[in-house]
């Protein structure tokens, strides 16, 4: 229960008091439940940057069509895909999970080897589609996580992907920006949203059973 009355609670925040600070142990909190979230065989194919420095932000607003929440927000979180799955991607995180396990299985050589063989020849393209759906999923536990700590948030795609690849030099990291997370609080008496009655589906126009 309290979990859904977290998500009523929450909503695209619009604007952001620029004096109020998300404390830091809220942060690592949520950013603990990004790196928890599931992704396709566990291969985590994406990262979170955290920005705070104030003149990136300032040069990030353009580049997300002046959205004041870039600006006004205590952390912004960029989520940015793997541009690929390469042979050395796949076989790091198998080598990791056989580390952290303290043994290699038959059944797990058997995947990483069926890995190889059908990801890396897909090309590039295809690959990168697939690691940003698992980025969306890392975003949608980070917007969950945030409405559980009482952090406003708001998901943010309105902006050149380009442009903020070349300004955090991500391509040459072998990543790419999916989605753009901004963590505050909102400044009720100026955020025309903050007040409207939450809209949804009803369950019965949204869910099928089927038994």
């Amino acid at each position: 229960m309290e979990l859904i009355q977290s998500l009523k609670w929450r909503y695209a925040t619009k604007k952001m008091n620029p004096n109020q600070t998300v404390p830091h142990d809220k942060v690592e909190r949520i950013l603990e439940a990004v790196r928890l979230a599931p992704t396709s065989s566990g291969l985590q194919p994406f990262e979170v940057i955290v920005v705070t420095n104030r003149a990136i932000l300032e040069k990030i607003k353009p580049i997300a069509s002046g959205q004041e929440q870039i600006t006004d927000c205590s952390y912004l979180l960029v989520f940015a895909a793997w541009d690929d799955y390469t042979s050395e991607r796949i076989n790091m995180m198998f080598d990791l999970t056989d580390d952290e396990r303290g043994c290699k299985s038959e059944s797990g050589e058997n995947y990483r080897n069926m890995l190889l063989s059908k990801y890396p020849p897909r090309g590039h393209e295809v690959n990168f589609q697939h690691a940003a759906r698992q980025a969306y999923i890392g975003l949608g536990v980070a917007l969950i996580a945030a409405a559980c700590e009482k952090v406003d948030s708001t998901p943010i795609e309105g902006f050149d992907p380009n442009a903020l690849d070349e300004l955090l030099n991500l391509r040459s990291r072998g990543l790419r920006s999916v989605a753009m997370m901004p963590l505050g609080y909102r400044e009720a008496d100026k955020d025309w949203l903050v007040n409207l009655k939450k809209v949804r589906r009803s369950r019965e126009n949204f869910v099928t059973e089927i038994k």
